[in-house]
């Protein structure tokens, strides 16, 4: 069976005024104090971010108790440096981001100008096991209209510098000015898909393979894909629906181009579209059929990927999960509708932060 693990971002607040805090060297250090071997937590761009990353995991119920665990953990750890931890995908807040001061990093703000200032954002990453490079490419062709459904179930950023943009995952459109983000066109081997990330280096626009910000990528490091369309999401069992998903999508790809089943030719500018689309509305309006790319109801879109991936969640025992959860997240609505409840009730953005803090741990 395929692993799966994940990365979340988690945003570093303050517990009583919800503003954000340049906190993570100080989670970091005293993460190394407690395990010195520890490779859970890590900075990333701006000091009011964490990153935690799980262990690859064949189970779902083993993968959800580690990211409950993580965030724990990740709590307790900013508890002690005076903050909190929030699974939100963009601050709600006025913010001003606080850029950790690595050689990578003054690169990439010397490079990017203004839009690194706007990477204040926090995703999720899952990383699904394949056996080969030819193996991971053919699935990323076979992914690329699927991924706006995951984005739309993941949504979780209605949020920026202290106003309701009127999307539902407004990480992604930041997200999109990077200018090696965003769905690629159709690979066709190995060989083609490695040539242009050569090619995109030999640019000198990107430094170095981590700065190619494929919608979905070989990884770098392991012998994975890694699928990076999701917003943190608020709730854990969230992630773990997502993981679940991800790799019933890995899977049925893998499935579908050894059966020698071509991958849909869709374009990149429907592709956009389809993104576009998932990030304005999540799963409050129509989405973009992946087989059509023609507007349809959110609830009929996350039915037919169920639909497309029943054979592989049934193999991974994962097809009750999927329904139970699902079921759920439509009933209850996606973090950025949650988060948009919060702010109806209460009328303060603080307070929306407070109770997301609360939400994050489960």
């Amino acid at each position: 069976m395929r692993t799966v693990g994940v990365e979340e971002e988690l945003l570093l607040v303050d517990p009583d005024s919800g503003e954000p805090k340049a906190l993570s060297a100080a989670v970091v250090t005293r993460a190394v104090h407690d395990d010195p071997g520890q490779e859970v937590f890590q900075t990333e761009l701006f000091g009011q971010m964490i990153e935690l990353a799980t262990h690859p995991h064949t189970g779902m119920a083993e993968l959800g108790a580690e990211i409950v665990r993580s965030r724990k953990e990740a709590a307790r750890l900013a508890g002690e440096a005076g903050g909190a931890v929030a699974a939100l995908a963009t601050c709600p807040l006025p913010v001003t981001g606080s850029l950790i001061q690595q050689e990578r990093y003054r690169w990439m703000a010397g490079q990017f100008g203004i839009g690194t200032q706007d990477q204040l954002v926090c995703g999720c990453h899952a990383h699904v096991s394949v056996a080969s490079d030819e193996e991971g490419v053919a699935v990323l062709d076979r992914l690329r209209p699927w991924l706006p459904v995951l984005r739309a179930l993941s949504a979780n950023s209605p949020f920026w510098q202290g106003r309701d943009t009127g999307y539902a995952s407004f990480r992604s459109r930041l997200w999109a000015r990077c200018p090696s983000a965003g769905p690629t066109e159709l690979f066709g081997s190995a060989g083609r898909y490695h040539a242009q990330v050569s090619d995109m280096l030999a640019s000198g626009v990107v430094l170095d393979k981590g700065m190619v910000y494929f919608d979905a990528r070989l990884s770098a490091k392991y012998p994975t894909v890694e699928i990076r369309v999701a917003d943190v999401c608020l709730r854990a069992e969230t992630t773990v629906l997502v993981a679940a998903l991800t790799r019933a999508l890995v899977e049925t790809a893998a499935r579908d181009w050894r059966a020698g089943r071509p991958a849909a030719g869709h374009s990149v500018s429907l592709l956009r579209l389809a993104a576009w689309r998932a990030a304005r509305f999540g799963l409050d309006g129509d989405l973009l059929d992946p087989a059509t790319m023609r507007p349809r109801p959110a609830p009929e879109v996350v039915r037919a990927l169920l639909e497309h991936t029943r054979e592989a969640l049934a193999d991974s025992g994962d097809a009750a999960l999927a329904e139970e959860a699902l079921a759920g997240l439509l009933r209850r609505g996606t973090g950025a509708r949650e988060q948009l409840g919060m702010l109806d009730r209460t009328g303060s953005l603080g307070a929306v932060v407070a109770e997301c803090v609360r939400h994050t741990q489960g």
